[in-house]
């Protein structure tokens, strides 16, 4: 316990003062530089907090599955999924969001801070068809704050380097998983055996 930190001074004292660049890097719009990081990313991570707590949650398709409206504004579809919807739950009870976006190779991360409402509108759902389905939603979001992160932590990971690839066999099968956590309720050859014809026809 005497080495933990619970006040800001003794924070600060420890870690220093941030860099020029890390300050003047955020923004409270996309500017033109950040909106074509946003459009390159196939690949983002939506944090959410509710009343029982947070939630990260990826959400991926080809790149551009972001679109800018303008620059204070971006749209996130809600494609199918498994119907827990805690990211939307947490949303209705606070429209907070973070999202956190990674593009294939690229040592620098983006970051967005804003709120976001859930829409059914038709014509916006008929702007992300895809493969001939809609999304359920689409989240607008008014961007609040964005900057982004530097490429420390892909270059401390080597996150994209292909020699690094973890072998699928190497851990457990989802449904090894889902039949331990269950107490064996769950089939878990049969589930595995499903699993990519599932994937194949549930995808969008």
């Amino acid at each position: 316990m005497n080495h933990q930190i619970s006040d800001l001074a003794a924070l600060e004292a420890l870690y220093g003062k941030p860099g020029a660049a890390s300050l003047r890097k955020e923004l409270e719009y996309l500017h033109p530089h950040y909106r074509k990081m946003v459009e390159a990313s196939p690949f983002v991570v939506l944090a959410t907090q509710g009343p029982d707590g947070l939630d990260a949650s990826p959400r991926g398709d080809p790149a551009g599955f972001i679109q800018v409206q303008d620059e204070k504004t971006i749209l996130l579809p809600d494609r199918r999924g498994n119907n827990r919807i805690d990211s939307l739950r947490n949303i209705v009870h606070d429209p907070r969001v973070a999202l956190l976006f990674l593009i294939p190779g690229v040592g620098e991360t983006l970051r967005i801070n804003g709120e976001a409402v859930i829409s059914t509108d038709p014509a916006l759902l008929e702007g992300f068809a895809l493969k001939g389905k809609l999304p359920a939603t689409v989240l607008i979001i008014t961007v609040q704050r964005v900057f982004f992160q530097c490429s420390r932590a892909m270059v401390r990971s080597r996150l994209w380097d292909p020699d690094l690839h973890v072998e699928r066999g190497s851990l457990p099968s989802t449904g090894a998983i889902l039949e331990a956590v269950s107490d064996a309720e769950i089939d878990g050859v049969q589930y595995d055996a499903e699993l990519p014809g599932r994937l194949k026809n549930t995808l969008y």
